[in-house]
C-alpha cells in the first residue's frame, strides 16, 4: 500500500509504503480509484486554521506522523471482513468518511459528524491519498450507481456541506431570496444543490470574475462582486429589503462581513468555510435585528444517502472536476491555497 502522507506539517507530502491493512469484523477495504483534495486538507497540512488577531489553531494532536489526507474517497471493494454482508470484492462505492465512535448519545442520534470521539477518515486516521482505505463499517459505503468517477467523490465533502447547509436554512418561500458566497469547489455545489432544493435559483457573490461566470454559467440568477462598493446595497434592492438566508462558503472576515449585510431582518447566516479570522457585532444588533449566525459542519449519514439519491436521480448538474496524478497531492495542495481551483482537483492513484 502507498500512500502520499504529511511527515511534517507544512512540508511536502512523501510517498510512503505500508502494508496493506487486512479487514476485520465489519470492516471494509476499499482500493482507491479516485480522491478528492479539500480546503479542510489544506488546513490539516500546514497543522493550524487561522482565528484571526494573530491566534492559530493549532490541529497537529490526535495523529501520528506519517498520516494519510484524504476524506472524499470512491473506490472498488477489494476485500470484506468476515462479518460483513452483502459487499463484496469488485463492488463500486462512495465512503462516507466523517464516522463518530458508535457508541455515544451523539452516534446513537445519528449525529456522527459532530462526535466527540471521531474515527474521520483522512482527519482523524488514515484516508484516501493512497492505493487503498480500510472503512471501519459496511454502513459508510454508499451507492454511487450512475455518477461520473471521480465526481461522486467530491459529494462525501463539499455536496454533502452544501447540502446539509442548505438543509439548515429551512423552506425559503418562492419570493425568498438565497445568497452563495463564496464561488469555488464547495461554493459551486451550493449553486446546483440549491437549484435543486430551492423554490427560486439562488444568487452568487464572489471577489474573483471568473468564478462569478462560471457561477452564472451553473444557474445563479445574479451575481456580485463584493469589492464593488455598491454591491451591499444592490443585493438588498433585488431582494426588496435583504435576503431570507446567505450560506458563507468561504468563512472569512470580508465574506462573513458581507454575507452578515445581505440579509434582511430575522435572515440567517450559514458559515460552512474555513478560511479563518475573527467576527464582531455589537450585541444589541442580534436581537435588533433578530439575526440569526450559525455554523454548518458537513452531515450526518442520513443526509449523505439523501444527497446521493438525489445526485443519483440526475437532479444535480456536475461541477467542473479536473483528475491528476496523485503524486501531485502537494501541488494540489498549493493551488488550493493559492486559490486558482475552479471546481475540484481529484487525485487518482
Amino acid at each position: 500500500m502507498k500512500s502520499q502522507s504529511i511527515v511534517a506539517y507544512g512540508e511536502a507530502l512523501e510517498e510512503t509504503t505500508s502494508d496493506t491493512p487486512e479487514p476485520k469484523g465489519r470492516e471494509v477495504l476499499v482500493k482507491v480509484s479516485h480522491c478528492g483534495v479539500c480546503h479542510s486538507d489544506v488546513h490539516l497540512h500546514d497543522g493550524h486554521f487561522d482565528m484571526g488577531g494573530g491566534n492559530q489553531l493549532d490541529v497537529k494532536g490526535g495523529r501520528k506522523l506519517p498520516f494519510t489526507l484524504g476524506h472524499e474517497i470512491e473506490g472498488v471493494v477489494e476485500a470484506v471482513g468476515p462479518d460483513v454482508e452483502g459487499i463484496k470484492p469488485g463492488d463500486d462505492y462512495v465512503v462516507y468518511p466523517w464516522i463518530g465512535c458508535d457508541d455515544c448519545a451523539t452516534c446513537e442520534r445519528g449525529d456522527e459528524h459532530y462526535c466527540g470521539k471521531p474515527r474521520q477518515l483522512g482527519i482523524n486516521i488514515a484516508g484516501g491519498f493512497a492505493t487503498h482505505v480500510l472503512v471501519p463499517d459496511q454502513k459508510y459505503l454508499l451507492d454511487r450507481t450512475g455518477v461520473t468517477p471521480g465526481l461522486a467523490a467530491t459529494y462525501m465533502c463539499s455536496g454533502l456541506t452544501a447540502y446539509s447547509a442548505l438543509r439548515r436554512i429551512g423552506e425559503p418561500g418562492p419570493d425568498d431570496k438565497v445568497v452563495i458566497v463564496g464561488c469555488g469547489g464547495v461554493g459551486m455545489m451550493g449553486i446546483q444543490f440549491a437549484r435543486a432544493l430551492l423554490s427560486s435559483a439562488p444568487l452568487a457573490a464572489d471577489v474573483d470574475p471568473g468564478k462569478l461566470q462560471a457561477a452564472q454559467g451553473a444557474g445563479a440568477a445574479a451575481v456580485y462582486n463584493p469589492k464593488d462598493e455598491d454591491a451591499i446595497k444592490q443585493v438588498i434592492a433585488d431582494t426588496n429589503g435583504g435576503a431570507y438566508a446567505a450560506i458563507d462558503f468561504v468563512g472569512s472576515e470580508s465574506s462573513l462581513a458581507f454575507a452578515s449585510s445581505v440579509v434582511r431582518k430575522g435572515g440567517q447566516v450559514v458559515v460552512v468555510g474555513l478560511f479563518g479570522g475573527g467576527f464582531a457585532m455589537p450585541i444589541p444588533m442580534f436581537p435588533m435585528r433578530a439575526l440569526t449566525i450559525g455554523g454548518s459542519f458537513v452531515g450526518s449519514p442520513q443526509e449523505a444517502a439523501d444527497m446521493m439519491e438525489l445526485v443519483r436521480a440526475g437532479k444535480v448538474d456536475p461541477i467542473p472536476v479536473e483528475q491528476r496524478s496523485m503524486d501531485k497531492a502537494t501541488q494540489s495542495l498549493e493551488d488550493l491555497r493559492q486559490g486558482s481551483v475552479l471546481g475540484r482537483v481529484v487525485l487518482v492513484p
